[in-house]
């Protein structure tokens, strides 16, 4: 499928802090495409651009194959939602979301009836003539979704847009986020620095770092098969490890010496050569954990080591074990638990199995990427100059 929304070496400063760094995206039509990276990292900048309120530096921006880059906001067939709603305080549900037909002079037997369709869409009939003060949360965004939809837009833009909502909220808002977006099939970019919404809400998700794209792919192929160790952390949890290349093995293989642990093998997702440094990365659920010791499998690694933490989550049980240096994260899913059986706890020698094609070899850290790591997330990037 061709490209639909295009950005084509996008260059973007903001005095001495270069927002974005030579960003090329293409975004497929109908999709939901996702934003997802930390505070700082370009994201909120990008969508500005494609919005029109931010002119980049160098680079070209199109939509359906017309070059719209010089375009001011108001001649692109774009819409904006933003984290606090923006609706009008003194105008009720439907005149909010009549607002934008009203200001392009069409008939009001047309505005009504868009007007009707739109509040079927969000399930707000019966809140028509509420003013946003007398609105829940939710019931505001579901207002500002629809406001936004019925001028009928290319592209939706939605910038944190669930950021000021509680956890089960924000849940149910990404579900109906996907009943809307599959009923009026518009491009949605999605701007988030939450990973769980990205990766529950998006057909692909390009991962942002310092101003630049890390990775664009699938949920699965981000989680699954991350190509930096920025990515690999950002994404979900991670235990990683310092290892070297020591031999390899069948050429689809390669044995790393790490540490403390007996030589690991690892498959060789991209070329490996005898004397390079990589992290391993193994994500928690990969690990099976028992006190005996497993049968040897092809292709399995086995470690001992004892458990440090033991943190119940009721579907399932987080383990921390150390292994000499390393402390690393186990999960492991309740499918079937038997009260009188002996849990695993405190102190217990335990031993860690998993298979070669779960790890995978990355680089090493950029330092820019362990100072982003450590800052914590917060609702827009813009004051950072994002």
């Amino acid at each position: 499928m061709p490209a639909f929304l295009q950005f084509e070496g996008i260059s973007k400063a903001f005095g001495e802090v270069q927002a974005l760094r030579t960003v090329t995206l293409s975004i497929r039509k109908g999709e939901i495409f996702s934003l997802l990276g930390p505070s700082g990292c370009g994201k909120t900048t990008l969508l500005r651009v494609a919005a029109g309120f931010e002119r980049p530096d160098e680079g070209r921006v199109r939509l359906d194959g017309e070059d719209i880059t010089e375009l001011p906001p108001n001649r692109r067939r774009v819409n904006t939602i933003f984290q606090n709603y923006a609706l009008f305080p003194h105008l009720n549900v439907g005149e909010n979301i009549a607002f934008g037909l009203r200001v392009a002079g069409r008939p009001r037997r047309e505005v009504r009836e868009e007007v009707q369709r739109m509040l079927r869409l969000v399930q707000m009939e019966d809140q028509v003539h509420k003013k946003p003060a007398q609105l829940s949360g939710g019931q505001k965004q579901r207002v500002a979704i629809a406001r936004a939809l019925i001028n009928r837009p290319q592209v939706l833009l939605l910038d944190e847009p669930l950021a000021a909502l509680d956890l089960k909220l924000r849940q149910r808002m990404l579900i109906e986020l996907d009943m809307i977006h599959d009923e009026v099939g518009t491009t949605f970019l999605y701007v988030t620095h939450d990973q769980s919404e990205a990766m529950s809400l998006s057909d692909h998700i390009a991962v942002m770092n310092n101003g630049q794209v890390e990775q664009v792919g699938s949920p699965l192929e981000i989680y699954e098969a991350p190509l930096s160790s920025f990515t690999a952390a950002f994404i979900g949890d991670t235990n990683f490890f310092d290892g070297t290349v020591m031999e390899a093995v069948n050429g689809e293989y390669s044995l790393l010496g790490i540490n403390g642990f007996p030589d690991v093998l690892c498959f060789n997702d991209r070329p490996r050569t005898v004397g390079d440094l990589v992290h391993l990365s193994l994500r928690p659920e990969k690990l099976a954990i028992t006190r005996e010791r497993p049968p040897h499998r092809l292709h399995h690694n086995v470690v001992n080591g004892v458990v440090e933490d033991v943190i119940y989550l009721g579907s399932q049980t987080k383990y921390r074990v150390r292994v000499s240096e390393y402390l690393l994260t186990v999960l492991r899913q309740h499918q079937r638990t038997l009260l009188d059986e002996q849990p695993i706890t405190w102190d217990d020698g335990v031993w860690l199995d998993w298979h070669a094609d779960d790890g995978y070899m990355l680089e090493r850290y950029r330092e820019r990427d362990e100072d982003l790591m450590s800052l914590p997330p917060n609702d827009s990037d813009e004051p950072r100059g994002e």
